[in-house]
């Protein structure tokens, strides 16, 4: 199987919820949601994805960056790479019905490992769809995050305690889901977490407790002050507000009031190695990516999932030689130019 293969099977496994685009844009699927779209005009997912063709490369190759180390440290678990895949669920919703919930989740947590990294477990209206997230991850001895929406904090602490109990890395939360009037619909409502909610949440637990939909400078500081350990700049894919700013261009004023007090993941737009270089350049510790990780899991199942992971790792590798990046620390704002 290659990555051609991957991408025609998913493309016929996809229709009407997918095109599965030569370049993944937003652009033919604005406002299809559900779908794999953005919201209304589509404008928040096509800057995610325009914005980052505006971080250029600087090619070097005098230096002595041979074999460049692409691992990273998750809260204790070596990684091969700086790359984790994003939580997603609600395959029938949002994909059709050609992959189960269950043979979704199994396959980019399977195909995460099989690459060298994790995965994220998501959470929604249906509570059965965590549920079998944790099963599978229970499966691989907990390795993997398990993210929930903003429900009322009782429920949130009820299945962080789940996330515990099978010794997951960490848990967390995508704070950036408490517009979902989907969720409400389906008796599930959601609402933003001021900072001692959050802190009533993260001082239950002792796993490490990442937010997921940061994208100011201020919501950073006020994760640090909730006890985040983690926080993810996202704007959902653009799948939740319209006219969002871009990930990447949020990115460098939360590294600059952050860095160094909390983990610092970034999603919305990453498509490739470069992707991922340009993220790290621009401050991120490390990425999530949502919808390649899609197009795996319907293209090949994890076998497809771990190809798509492992392109972007040999993608990622040759950059960092072509730009004299010994390991991730190594790689810095120098090694970029910015167009916006």
């Amino acid at each position: 199987m290659d990555l051609k293969e991957v991408r025609n099977i998913a493309r016929e496994k996809l229709k009407g919820y997918c095109r599965v685009c030569p370049i993944c844009n937003g652009v033919a699927c604005a406002g299809e949601v559900p779908g794999m779209g953005g919201h209304l005009t589509g404008s928040s997912f096509k800057s995610n994805v325009e914005d980052l063709t505006k971080v250029k490369i600087r090619l070097k190759t005098i230096h002595n960056a041979k074999n460049p180390d692409l691992k990273f440290n998750f809260f204790g678990t070596q990684l091969e790479i700086p790359i984790i895949s994003a939580p997603i669920t609600g395959t029938a919703f949002n994909m059709g019905s050609a992959l189960t919930e269950e043979q979704y989740i199994s396959s980019v947590i399977n195909g995460s490992i099989d690459a060298g990294t994790i995965a994220m477990i998501g959470d929604s209206a249906n509570p059965a769809f965590y549920e079998i997230g944790l099963e599978i991850l229970k499966k691989v001895n907990g390795k993997g995050v398990g993210i929930l929406k903003p429900k009322k904090n009782n429920l949130v602490i009820d299945s962080v305690k789940k996330a515990e109990n099978i010794n997951a890395i960490a848990a967390g939360m995508d704070i950036d889901g408490a517009g979902l009037i989907t969720m409400a619909l389906q008796g599930a409502p959601v609402s933003p977490k001021p900072v001692d909610e959050l802190r009533e949440i993260t001082s239950s637990t002792n796993l490490p407790f990442i937010l997921k939909g940061i994208m100011t400078k201020e919501e950073a500081i006020l994760a640090v002050e909730a006890g985040a350990k983690a926080i993810v700049v996202s704007n959902h894919g653009g799948r939740v507000l319209d006219h969002t700013e871009s990930t990447a261009k949020a990115l460098p004023e939360i590294v600059e009031a952050v860095k160094g007090k909390i983990m610092i993941l970034v999603d919305g737009g990453i498509r490739s190695g470069i992707d991922v270089f340009k993220m790290i350049a621009l401050g991120a510790d490390a990425v999530l990516i949502g919808r390649p990780v899609i197009f795996g899991a319907y293209g090949g199942s994890s076998e497809g999932v771990s190809l798509i992971i492992e392109n972007m790792k040999n993608q990622l590798l040759q950059t960092m030689i072509l730009t004299g990046a010994k390991d991730l620390a190594s790689i810095n704002k120098s090694m970029i130019s910015i167009e916006w």
